[in-house]
């Protein structure tokens, strides 16, 4: 899959988002090792640390799913219509570096200027048990 293509499915995943008190529309878009493609959106709470990120959604749908082996994770942001960039926070790269050192994280501005990095050189001493 283009990882384009995986840009704009989280992005239009970014639609769904609850987001009452940034207006910040995040959306993710999870693909597994046999292709199959989990979508999830950031939803917000009055008391932060209980909203919960859209990467952190969709694998956590793809996980309930039984997939535990992933490729990639695209993630795209909107605020007030505008495309930003957003790269996973500190928690949700550490729920990503559960599953495998490669996973490729891809975000940018918009489609045409998209990064990608593999999970562990954005979290390099990630933890494992």
């Amino acid at each position: 899959m283009d990882y384009r293509e995986l840009y704009d499915i989280a992005l239009n995943a970014s639609k769904n988002a609850y987001v009452p008190y940034s207006g910040f529309h995040v959306g993710a878009a999870v693909l597994t090792e046999d292709l199959k493609i989990y979508c999830g959106a950031n939803m917000e709470n009055a008391s932060y640390p209980v909203s919960l990120c859209a990467e952190r959604t969709a694998m956590s749908k793809a996980l309930y799913d039984g997939h535990r082996s992933f490729k990639a994770v695209a993630v795209a942001a909107t605020k007030d219509g505008q495309e930003h960039s957003a790269a996973p926070c500190g928690m949700c790269r550490q729920f990503i570096f559960e599953f495998g050192d490669d996973i490729e994280i891809i975000f940018g501005e918009n489609r045409d200027s998209l990064k990608i990095f593999r999970i562990k050189d954005l979290l390099p001493e990630g933890f494992r048990l």
